[in-house]
């Protein structure tokens, strides 16, 4: 799934823990305070795909707002 500049990928970790697991599509990392992650883990164990993927989305929208953030331009 793409939003809001980033490809957003779910996957069990085990039987009823899915997770998610954010990256920029124009696959440049995101920095943070200056420190680089080509990926994000999205780091609770929700019961189902579709929570760990609002989940993804509510921390996309919460990184937009943090200052000292490079992001992708939507």
């Amino acid at each position: 799934m793409i939003y809001s500049g980033f490809e957003i990928r779910s996957f069990e970790v085990g039987t009823g823990q899915w997770h998610a697991r954010i990256q920029r599509i124009d696959q440049e990392p995101v920095v943070i305070d200056g420190m680089p992650f080509p990926t994000l883990d999205i780091g609770f164990a929700w019961s189902d795909r579709d929570a760990a993927i609002s989940d993804a989305t509510r921390t996309i929208d919460r990184l937009r707002q943090r200052s000292g953030m490079t992001m992708p331009s939507a």
